[in-house]
């Protein structure tokens, strides 16, 4: 496979994972073809340094890729500002990229889907993302091996120039453009609290581009590629990263085999739609289960 979409690493103050990701991303079909390039934003406090340059000394002599290029930042971005800024000096360039953060572990087969998905809908402008996670659904028997959603997933994706030409980080700008029919589409009509996350950074509580991104995908009628078993698996939710808590709701089992079978119809997967409807509904548990988590991450924060 000719021309294969460089690869954003976005990494902080944790080796311990990152040497992890970059392990799983080198037993990748591709990696030796791939270009790597590795984010390293600079420590917010004076606590941080130590893991901060513990962590670029984990990827200063990585091999395995086509090439390897280490961005040190000498003052602190912060991730969103560091992604936002990494992506759309890469796809300026290449025209496409592979966006991967330092707590992510791939499947043999997650580049292959990346640069074969790309290829495959890059003249359909209705196709704004290709996403490798998904969900721990139900009944994915009744899915097809890909199919396309309305939302869009930040653990472990691609895109392309034109697509992210389209980001509008402008909060008050996305604000305007959402009526109470828009709500609830974007939200699988209240099962998620998407609405409640732009809501969130329109305050000032969180900073994230995540949903920014989210929202600017919605707003233009965007899909988003999702393979029906995840060829990602999230390894931050153990307490340790900047914006993480102490949670197993969204652990998966990687596939085992490549994808073959993509979409021809560039629509939206109604049977997707409802397992993910219901996957938002019920991931919270029980009251015994949120209780439990509660009170294990309010013992995090306490003993840090």
């Amino acid at each position: 496979m000719q021309n294969l979409a460089p690869i954003a690493l976005f990494i902080y103050n944790r080796p311990e994972h990152t040497r992890r990701t970059l392990q799983y991303l080198r037993k990748n079909t591709l990696s030796g073809d791939s270009r790597l390039y590795i984010f390293s934003d600079a420590a917010k406090t004076s606590g941080d340094e130590q893991k901060v340059q513990e962590t670029r000394n984990e990827v200063r002599h990585i091999e395995g890729f086509r090439s390897v290029k280490l961005i040190t930042r000498d003052t602190h971005m912060g991730l969103a500002n560091s992604i936002i800024d990494g992506i759309s000096g890469l796809v300026n360039e290449y025209g496409k990229i592979i966006v991967l953060e330092d707590d992510l572990l791939t499947s043999p087969y997650t580049l292959q889907y990346f640069n074969e998905a790309l290829e495959r809908y890059i003249q359909e402008e209705r196709v704004m993302q290709i996403a490798a996670y998904n969900f721990p659904l139900t009944q994915t028997d009744k899915l097809p091996e890909s199919f396309f959603m309305r939302s869009t997933n930040s653990w472990g994706w691609a895109t392309w120039k034109r697509a992210w030409d389209k980001f509008n980080p402008d909060i008050e700008s996305l604000y305007q453009k959402f009526n109470k029919e828009k709500k609830a589409r974007f939200t699988f009509n209240g099962s998620m609290n998407y609405w409640k996350q732009l809501m969130d950074f329109k305050k000032g509580k969180n900073d994230s581009w995540a949903i920014r991104w989210h929202a600017s995908v919605f707003l233009n009628d965007g899909l988003v590629l999702y393979p029906r078993e995840s060829l990602i698996e999230n390894i931050g939710h153990d307490g340790s990263g900047v914006h993480s808590i102490i949670e197993d709701t969204y652990r998966v089992s990687m596939a085992n085999k490549p994808i073959i079978s993509f979409p021809n119809v560039i629509e939206e997967c109604p049977e997707a739609v409802e397992a993910t409807k219901h996957f938002y509904k019920h991931r919270k548990g029980s009251w015994i289960k949120r209780g439990k988590k509660f009170l294990t991450n309010q013992w995090k924060r306490i003993t840090k």
